[in-house]
């Protein structure tokens, strides 16, 4: 190693790192675009000034160490009951799809299908820290479209440290290095899940009670930087007490140390300390994942590239789009969760990067995903521009405005007698937190209201408790008609979407300009 590699690869790393994700802002793409291009640029496969591959990965180990961390931290089994209905059988329905759509189709480049089975998992995954940023910029990532796209990505996440748990004693049968089969196979498997297992039960049982219990003790010194080296000791001990004495993964360890803490009072204190390296860290970890990637795969191999980049984005948009729809869901809901997810990111390369360590997947393999990558990393930005033309195209078509009505059915609309009692109500759209409470007010004050809300289940309940709604997207023409605005004397918008929230108040001056 030359004198001061250390040093000299964070430099060079994070210096190019700087460089590439200002640019990528400029050009309004996502940073990590930028990241990655600046691994190919100090990497060895490109000429000029070059970091050390091998420190720059064992630096990215702390970076996917904390990445899991902070997922843990921000997960909450609230927020994922609230859309578990759609999220949960979406996620699964999606990673089983894609992976069996790749497997058949991999043999045709020269692949087995065990190895298109785990390269159809590591492209099955979206990105969370793209997905989360991207909702952010469009201001969609409270609305009830983002809080599907997120629960949804949270449930990949979790399938994805399954997968990450049962490769290695898996290895063997997915054609990767030499190991155990048969009966020793299945002892093998065993035996780890039951490490797993051993390890889970201890963090539940022990691990939520002592780590909260211990960060609270340091938050009383006072000492910031004592409470934010107590989060970084957390993370990386948990995680490598995981390793060494559980044979779990360290991602695991470090996503289960995170789990411990988000349920205390203490864990968006922790999120916030933990932040500026994990951001750092997760830096080095794209960075190094370029520098691994040959650039002139995309010109060897311009059809494969293409093909990949078309499993990922069209299937993905359109499978994802399709459950949503199929569980009842608006267009432009459907459109916008199957763009969120258009993408693959983080978890798609630690799953490659240990594929290559096991040895399952080809040596293009790894350069396939970090080209598609980059690709629909780039091409995501412009798949949200395109959601909202799409949706009104699709809304005036005459055959999918019908089938909307019809599979929203009764929930659609109200009873003739009731709308045709409509006078001088209230229009409450969603009804969330906010939502619920401007209703109850106003229903004390004896006023009618009707609520317009994309739940079902709301509106059902609602129904039941004699209360006026119907269900749909608020900002569909069709459905505000059926709400009789005109008639109406108050509108309250308390949708978190902008875009969608606009629509409906431009609706309302239209139809009735004495509404308040």
């Amino acid at each position: 190693m030359a004198p001061h590699g250390l040093i000299l690869t964070i430099t060079i790393a994070l210096g190019a790192a700087f460089l590439g994700g200002f640019v990528a802002a400029r050009f309004r793409l996502p940073p990590i675009v930028g990241y990655l291009a600046a691994g190919i640029a100090v990497g060895p496969f490109t000429p000029g000034l070059s970091a050390d591959p091998a420190i720059a990965s064992e630096l990215a180990e702390v970076g996917v160490i904390l990445l899991m961390f902070g997922v843990g931290v921000h997960f909450s089994l609230e927020d994922l009951k609230a859309v578990r209905w759609v999220a949960i059988p979406g996620a699964i329905g999606q990673i089983v799809i894609a992976t069996a759509v790749t497997a058949l189709v991999v043999p045709l480049w020269g692949w087995t299908y065990a190895q298109g089975i785990v390269f159809g998992l590591a492209i099955a995954i979206s990105s969370t820290v793209v997905l989360i940023r991207t909702l952010t910029d469009v201001g969609l990532l409270e609305s009830a479209h983002g809080k599907i796209a997120v629960g949804w990505v949270v449930v990949e996440d979790l399938a994805i440290v399954i997968v990450l748990v049962l490769l290695p004693p898996l290895a063997p049968v997915l054609g990767g290095a030499a190991g155990a089969s048969g009966d020793d196979l299945v002892v093998r498997l065993a035996v780890t899940l039951a490490k797993v297992a051993l390890f889970g039960v201890l963090m539940i049982a022990v691990g939520t009670r002592v780590i909260p219990w211990l960060l609270e003790q340091v938050a009383r010194t006072g000492h910031r930087e004592l409470f934010t080296l107590a989060v970084l000791v957390v993370a990386l001990g948990v995680a490598v007490v995981a390793a060494f004495a559980f044979e779990v993964s360290l991602a695991l360890g470090a996503f289960l140390a995170g789990v411990a803490i988000s349920e205390s009072d203490l864990s968006h204190q922790a999120a916030a300390e933990a932040l500026p390296l994990r951001d750092a860290f997760a830096v080095l970890f794209f960075v190094s994942v370029g520098m691994l990637f040959d650039p002139t795969f995309i010109v060897r191999e311009p059809l494969l590239v293409a093909a990949v980049v078309a499993l990922i984005v069209v299937r993905k948009w359109l499978v994802s789009s399709g459950i949503v729809l199929a569980l009842g869901y608006p267009i432009r809901t459907a459109l916008i969760v199957g763009a969120g997810l258009a993408q693959i990111g983080e978890f798609s390369f630690v799953l490659s990067e240990v594929d290559r360590q096991l040895g399952i997947l080809p040596a293009e393999g790894h350069d396939l995903i970090i080209a598609a990558a980059i690709i629909t990393i780039t091409l995501n930005s412009v798949l949200f521009r395109s959601i909202e033309p799409l949706a009104e195209r699709l809304r005036d078509v005459r055959v999918v405005r019908a089938f909307d009505d019809r599979r929203a059915g009764a929930l659609a609309r109200l009873e003739r007698d009731r709308a045709e009692k409509l006078q001088r109500h209230a229009v409450v759209a969603g009804h969330g937190r906010v939502g619920s409470l401007v209703t109850r007010a106003l229903q004390r004050r004896n006023m009618e209201v009707l609520v317009v809300e994309q739940d079902r289940r709301v509106i059902q309940d609602l129904r039941d408790a004699g209360v006026a709604a119907i269900y749909g997207d608020a900002g569909h023409a069709l459905v505000l008609e059926r709400t009789h605005l005109d008639r109406a004397i108050l509108l309250v918008v308390a949708l978190r979407d902008p875009q969608t929230s606009r629509r409906v108040v431009e609706y309302a001056r239209r139809t009735n300009e004495r509404i308040g």
